[in-house]
């Protein structure tokens, strides 16, 4: 095992994501190999450090003075003890929703992180061994009753071949701990994983485009579910493979 194909599975490692005998190869790799084994370590020691981090922190006055100008402009003069609680009250929950958002939104990004690096590993264990596809077909009608007792949801399978994108097959995976649908495209010589899992009840969202370790991702939410594209191709092609998939999945729904 090379050094590249070491770096893409360490995080994997990490997590205890990897099979058996991945895991056998890269720690073989590890053993061997001073620069490797220093990344890995660096890894663990960041992991311990982000676990004990306590999310509590204390407001810069910058904070308060941006509060306090955003606030309508107080009496010169306080009538009673009961309007200046008042003012604090107010003041200090103001204060609290703005540092309960600033929270959230910093443990939505790790979380989303986290996600697209289980989608990244996930993809990359694929390629290598025949992981691929646990059902090798291009027949959409085939592939899809195939997940039914596997998953939650029935994923939906629709053939592009005639638009450029041919069907592999399918294959059961596992993204953020959960059971994941993945439908295997290729185009040319490039694999397209298409992870579909249980998304939120309320309206989708459009694709949008991000990057991880050289691949390219397509994350988008539709019809009660979220979908992950992933592939060595360029980004025009990836988006090209969603909007034709997109369309497909909305004529067959009649929407």
């Amino acid at each position: 095992m090379t050094c590249a194909e070491t770096e893409i599975l360490l995080h994997a490692l990490l997590d205890g994501e990897l099979d058996a005998g991945h895991a056998r190869d890269v720690e073989a790799h590890l053993e061997g190999c001073p620069r490797c084994a220093a990344q890995f370590r660096a890894h663990r020691e960041m992991q311990q450090a982000m676990s004990a981090v306590q999310l509590q922190f204390t407001a810069p006055t910058s904070l308060r003075q941006r509060i306090e100008r955003a606030l309508p402009s107080a009496p010169k003069r306080v009538s009673n003890r009961r309007s200046m609680l008042k003012g604090f009250v107010m003041g200090t929950a103001l204060s609290a929703a703005m540092a309960a958002s600033l929270v959230i939104g910093v443990i939505r990004t790790d979380q989303d992180q986290r996600v697209l690096a289980d989608v990244t590993s996930a993809h990359v264990r694929s390629l290598q061994g025949d992981h691929l596809t646990d059902v090798q077909t291009s027949d959409q009608h085939t592939v899809k009753p195939w997940f039914n007792g596997k998953v939650d949801i029935a994923p939906p399978v629709v053939d592009l071949t005639a638009q450029g994108f041919t069907l592999l097959g399918g294959r059961l995976d596992y993204i953020d701990g959960k059971a994941v649908a993945s439908i295997v495209y290729r185009r040319r010589v490039h694999v397209i994983n298409l992870f579909v899992a249980q998304g939120a009840a309320s309206e989708g969202y459009g694709a949008k485009l991000e990057t991880m370790q050289g691949f390219n991702i397509e994350r988008w939410s539709a019809q009660g579910l979220e979908f992950f594209a992933i592939s060595d191709i360029n980004a025009e092609e990836l988006q090209e493979f969603v909007e034709k998939f997109d369309k497909a999945l909305h004529s067959a729904s009649g929407t």
